[in-house]
């Protein structure tokens, strides 16, 4: 029996490390085909040169998601190396930690640049291929900080993590009958390079304790949701918010 997402062509944004990274391998295992992008070149070329080793399809393309260009390059790319396109997964994201007022006009901007405009600008250039298919998916990478308050910092990345939410729903139901499924999903604080410079600090210990399970989660642990809304078997689900958070937006 075949892999699940056999035949399968994947695109992963931000897909060098953490949970781009997990996803990749995720969906490579599940026997897709996946191109690797981020700015990260060395890591993302090492993942995808690691994926071949290993017996699966895959290959590294740089991608700046808030390049309009750079999008339309790319998607061209894929389709004329394998004549489809099933998935995009849109996970490249940055933070900061500035409240309202601290927030800086560049700092706001190119954090809404990235984690907002840059989904948008992956959806609407896979979406032509798509409708030309009759079917894919697309999984918008939000947060439980595009739901709820957090801390009272992070003003931008809640900004943008929030529109990411609706964005998501409003094209699910604009392509509901087109074949194109759009979800987002929502971790909670999961171990990755983004939250090392809390490590150590007391806002982990603010973190673990206002987690119910009382811990990090793991990339992998969010990986398998999205490889989940890739497959068939979440056929009936578009405009869905899928939180893995450890129970945090449960109280």
């Amino acid at each position: 029996m075949s892999p699940p997402l056999t035949g399968k062509v994947a695109l992963v944004t931000g897909g060098a490390r953490g949970i781009g990274a997990a996803t990749c391998r995720e969906l490579a295992e599940l026997g897709a085909e996946v191109v690797v992008t981020d700015v990260l070149d060395d890591e993302g070329s090492a993942l995808a040169d690691e994926l071949q080793q290993a017996g699966h399809r895959a290959f590294y393309r740089h991608l700046d998601v808030a390049d309009e260009d750079a999008w339309s390059d790319s998607v061209a790319e894929v389709i004329a190396r394998s004549g489809r396109l099933d998935t995009l997964v849109n996970n490249a994201g940055i933070g900061t930690f500035e409240d309202v007022e601290a927030e800086t006009l560049d700092g706001y901007r190119r954090v809404i640049g990235i984690n907002q405009v840059g989904v948008w600008l992956g959806m609407r250039a896979v979406i032509p291929q798509m409708r030309a298919q009759g079917s894919g998916s697309i999984i918008n990478i939000s947060s439980i900080f595009g739901a709820v308050g957090g801390f009272g910092g992070s003003v931008a990345y809640h900004a943008s993590k929030g529109a990411v939410r609706l964005m998501t729903k409003n094209a699910a139901i604009r392509y509901a009958k087109e074949g194109i499924r759009v979800n987002s999903v929502h971790p909670g604080f999961v171990d990755t390079p983004m939250v090392e410079p809390a490590k150590g600090t007391d806002m982990e210990q603010a973190i673990l304790a206002n987690t119910p399970m009382g811990r990090w989660g793991r990339s992998e642990e969010i990986a398998t949701v999205i490889a989940f809304l890739a497959g068939d078997g979440a056929s009936f689900m578009t405009g869905s918010e899928v939180y893995a958070d450890g129970g945090w937006t449960a109280q």
